[in-house]
């Protein structure tokens, strides 16, 4: 059985989320999130969150943890068939979630909430505020006359990509400039997997 190491309102959210939508069996461990100075320093394994155990499997990551759960125990389930077009659409969004929009949402929290007020620099958080918007830009277009990212079904990238949402409306680094991706949250935000999770 997985044991999901999870603190709320960090990225573990996705794996709670994940499971609750799969409805697996799983065991919660919640744990404090300690903002720190150096990355790897949470009292989990691998000092990072999120984090599961799984049978001998010790990981950490949320897009590689998803990956992972989805292949061992999705039995097809929010995810499109390796090797068709709609998995390389699929495999796009899981990694822009955090390679690329996540980030800037990290340089913000750092420069407005984890440094000290001498060793923040604005033009960060500029700079990051600037970087979301691109990003939300993207998926604003690439939700044209879709529910959801891949189209008409709910995936695991919908987990991914809106959790990146949900942490950037908490930073105030998303508002309603982009209509369809407000209505796409408010649609994922009505998923009883998602309200589990948040709770």
């Amino acid at each position: 059985m997985i044991k999901l190491y999870h603190a709320p309102m960090t990225r573990s959210i996705r794996i709670y989320w994940l499971l609750e939508e799969l409805g697996i069996p799983y065991e919660l461990s919640l744990v404090s999130f300690t903002p720190a100075k150096l990355p790897f320093s949470q009292a989990v394994p691998w000092g990072k969150l999120p984090a599961i155990e799984d049978d001998g499997v010790t990981m950490f990551e949320s897009g590689a943890i998803l990956e992972y759960v989805l292949e061992r125990y999705g039995n097809g389930r929010l995810a499109p068939k390796p090797g068709t077009p709609e998995r390389a659409a699929f495999l796009q969004w899981v990694h822009f979630a955090e390679a690329t929009a996540t980030p800037p949402l990290g340089d913000i929290v750092r420069h407005t909430i984890f440094k000290p007020e001498a060793e923040r620099i604005p033009a960060v958080v500029e700079d990051a505020r600037a970087r979301v918007a691109a990003c939300f830009a993207v998926l604003e277009r690439a939700l044209e006359g879709k529910d959801y990212l891949l189209g008409s079904q709910f995936s695991a990238a919908d987990v991914m990509i809106g959790v990146t949402l949900l942490i950037a409306r908490r930073l105030k680094a998303f508002d309603d400039r982009y209509p369809k991706l407000t209505a796409y949250l408010a649609r994922l935000e009505a998923r009883p997997a998602l309200q589990k999770a948040l709770s």
